[in-house]
């Protein structure tokens, strides 16, 4: 598979510095503009402070891309015809050089095929509500099964059937790691009544766990659960009369498939007067941080 790397990141892979993938889809379809370009760039500001290297991927004109400059980060986040590519996807964007943004199916894929053994996001997909009649469940559970990789998150996106998305990831094998908590996060909200797999309270636990995966010649991805912020998200309740106000405009309008999430989310931060914009962006940092500090774990676990 042939990737343009940027000259940070190739210069990162040269020397075995941390390096912490991240997705285009939150730049694209999931926040508003022009906080969507702001926000990208303070994630990738927070890593290198924390001391290593951010790589953004996305498809431009057909090129996979490891590595977004500044002034490809802004043209994501303004451009109208960016196609959301999951793994599905990536093949016709591909093929008719078009411009893509990565989900987390397909980014921890490319990362994983990159060298890259972190990967930051929000919140992860998963088994959708009513799945049982629309059997609608995201590739990002496959994914995570398939694909050996440390993924740094708020936990599944509280829109989903939790239930379902964590016996999901237990049948596919999938711990999921509580940082700091043995509860797992909802996203918005910090806790929830589902418990993690494991709780670890540092980054060098993780690191070593993810190393032990690797020894133990274990496929799967390991999902680290991190809280967003306590002083920045909703309060369980709060959360789900956000959630089914969304889902029940979202029926009316026969919105489903991969529109649904974007139309869901930009939808709850309409109901919550931009409350929820607050929180995706605190998270997201949150997350950043986490992640940054585990692929420098990492590096040392592995030397």
């Amino acid at each position: 598979m042939k990737i343009r790397f940027s000259e940070e990141v190739r210069d990162a892979l040269k020397n075995k510095r941390p390096l912490v993938a991240l997705e285009t889809t939150i730049i694209s379809h999931g926040m508003p503009y022009p906080r969507n370009i702001e926000n990208a760039l303070e994630v990738e500001e927070t890593i290198r402070k924390e001391g290593a290297i951010p790589a953004t991927i996305g498809i431009i004109e057909g090129e996979i891309v490891v590595g977004l400059t500044k002034e490809e980060i802004i043209e994501f986040g303004k451009r109208k015809d960016i196609i959301k590519c999951s793994l599905r996807d990536l093949a016709f964007v591909s093929l008719k050089k078009k411009w893509g943004s990565t989900t987390v199916a397909a980014s921890i894929n490319l990362a994983k095929k990159a060298g890259i053994d972190v990967f930051v996001t929000g919140g992860i997909g998963g088994v959708h509500r009513n799945a049982e009649m629309t059997f609608d469940i995201s590739a990002d559970l496959d994914e995570l099964a398939k694909t050996q990789i440390i993924t740094v998150c708020a936990g599944p996106k509280a829109i989903l059937d939790v239930a379902k998305t964590v016996e999901y990831l237990e049948t596919k094998g999938v711990p999921t790691i509580g940082y700091k908590t043995s509860k797992l996060p909802l996203f918005y909200t910090p806790t929830s009544k589902f418990n993690v797999t494991h709780k670890l309270d540092s980054e060098q636990e993780i690191a070593a766990i993810y190393a032990k995966q690797i020894n133990l010649g274990l496929p799967q991805a390991i999902l680290v659960c991190n809280p967003v912020p306590k002083d920045a998200s909703f309060t369980l309740e709060e959360a789900e009369d956000l959630i089914k106000l969304a889902l029940k405009e979202a029926k009316a309008k026969g919105i489903k498939g991969k529109e649904e999430t974007p139309f869901l989310l930009s939808k709850i931060n309409e109901l919550s007067k931009g409350r929820s914009q607050f929180i995706n962006e605190a998270l997201i940092i949150n997350n950043a941080k986490v992640g940054a500090k585990i692929a420098i774990c990492l590096k040392k676990e592995l030397s």
